[in-house]
């Protein structure tokens, strides 16, 4: 982390401009805001976290590599062999020089650092801030928590183990990654925490970021572009789910929808594509990122991780969507290319049926809050199986053949199952299957390496003992941090 948190720019970025840094390791450049002397005003702490969003919307970051990840690493994507891109991950030729992992901890800390000194900075001003400013200064400090809690969230699960496995195990003792509290000073050492001190760190985070918002009586900039109530609220319940606290998991997913006054409303294949033809198509998103036409990662952006570079759904994933489901229109239409059978157009990430490297990412979703509230009322300690399948009914009604809940299973076990392949079908390309694969405990099948029928090269991996190296360089740097022990024992075979 010393190598990468040290002195870091966070640039003047205005919202969703993406061309406004070059040096990440300066702490001046033109506009920019110095962080270890400039954030003395509520102007600048804006500016400031405008220039944070952008170290988060950035590809090596939640702009690509901390979400494609989470489905290279699972058993519903395939490559097809016409690009070099994700072939580590995907076919778990993993070494801590990965430049994936690189870029996930490079600027997973980046977002960490700046946020930390926007917090601290918020903290300094809230006794000499105007009343007519001091909304504001609590309003970007909420956001300064959420997007700490976000990448701490996404860092811990990609280089920590999974925190609960399926009701049985408990990680919280594992290793986990580095928190920062306070923005780290030069040359200071650092060391890395548990997974269950990274988690409750986590939790603080988006828990301060919710009095922040109380505190400025408002929920948020009034565009899905910056985190606000709802999208707080949704990272919450995503964290309890995956802490097993399934009480506090299905009250921040209602919450959420409540206060989004979003819900899950494309059930036609016209209705289903709508949601994906620009920005701000997607109706059910309650935080996506400022990528656009305009602004956007054009080679690096994660429409071409889905067309040109090969990505696409494994035959597993093609199998459980059903003819008569609206979200095949996505996924299943492909083209050829040469020799190599099979492009597709995009899924999630058509963009209209033009350039896909236009489209964003849609993070925080109805979709995935309903199915939170699903299996929190399926796992709860009384479970609630009507309750549960009425959530998961209306995400499973894209399929056009699912009308009622008598669709989805009789008893606990059979929801359970169908809720599993919902949240696959669901989810895809939104980053959550290697996650999801781990939690539940599952044996998987990991390197789909036959393009025309479900193969996989590796076959009952105990996902859930796996964690990914922390990069090379950062161990190399020499200021504390150490190496996952045996990180690469738990490899598939």
């Amino acid at each position: 982390m010393k190598k990468f948190i040290t002195r870091l720019l966070i640039c003047s970025a205005l919202a969703g401009s993406f061309a406004s840094c070059n040096s990440f390791f300066d702490t001046e450049y033109n506009e920019g805001i110095d962080v270890d002397n400039g954030l003395t005003s509520v102007d600048n702490l804006k500016y400031a976290l405008n220039g944070t969003y952008y170290q988060l919307f950035a590809f090596y970051f939640a702009g690509n590599y901390s979400l494609t990840i989470g489905d290279m690493a699972g058993d519903m994507a395939y490559l097809n062999g016409s690009a070099n891109h994700w072939m580590t991950i995907n076919h778990y030729s993993i070494t801590p020089d990965d430049p994936y992992l690189s870029g996930i901890w490079q600027y997973g800390y980046k977002v960490v650092d700046n946020a930390s000194r926007i917090i601290k900075a918020g903290k300094e001003l809230e006794a000499t801030t105007p009343d007519a400013d001091k909304a504001a200064l609590k309003q970007y400090m909420a956001e300064a928590y959420g997007l700490r809690g976000y990448a701490m969230l996404y860092m811990t699960n990609i280089f920590g183990k999974q925190i609960k496995v399926n009701g049985t195990t408990d990680n919280s003792d594992a290793i986990g990654v580095v928190i920062v509290d306070e923005p780290v000073k030069a040359f200071e050492d650092v060391s890395r925490s548990t997974v269950g001190q990274c988690y409750k760190a986590i939790l603080d985070d988006f828990s301060n970021a919710l009095n922040c918002y109380k505190e400025s009586k408002t929920e948020g900039r009034g565009t899905n572009q910056y985190l606000s109530v709802a999208a707080i609220e949704g990272l919450l319940a995503r964290t309890y789910l995956y802490q097993e606290d399934f009480s506090n998991a299905e009250k921040y997913a209602s919450n959420a929808l409540q206060h989004s006054g979003k819900k899950v409303v494309a059930y036609t294949i016209d209705d289903y594509k709508k949601l994906y033809t620009s920005g701000d198509s997607n109706s059910e998103s309650i935080f996506r990122l400022a990528i656009d036409v305009n602004n956007n990662w054009s080679a690096n952006a994660c429409g071409n991780v889905w067309t040109t570079y090969g990505g696409l759904p494994s035959q597993r994933m093609r199998s459980l969507i059903a003819d008569t489901d609206c979200r095949g229109s996505l996924y299943l239409p492909t083209i050829k290319k040469g020799s190599y059978t099979q492009l597709q157009h995009g899924g999630k990430f058509w963009f209209g049926g033009g350039n896909a490297s236009y489209a964003t990412n849609y993070v925080v979703n109805a979709p995935e809050m309903e199915l939170i509230i699903a299996e929190s009322k399926l796992r709860a300690a009384q479970p609630d199986l009507n309750g549960a399948k009425e959530a998961l009914l209306t995400v499973a009604k894209r399929n056009s053949k699912i009308t009622s809940t008598n669709d989805l299973g009789n008893t606990k076990e059979e929801v359970f199952v169908f809720l599993k392949n919902e949240r696959a079908r669901e989810l895809f390309q939104e980053g959550f299957r290697f996650y999801d694969l781990r939690r539940w405990g599952e044996k998987a099948d990991v390197y789909a390496n036959v393009e025309d029928q479900v193969s996989y090269k590796y076959t009952n991996f105990d996902i859930a003992q796996f964690c990914f190296p922390v990069p090379s360089d950062e161990i190399n740097a020499g200021f504390g941090i150490k190496q996952t022990p045996d990180w690469n024992k738990y490899l598939p075979k």
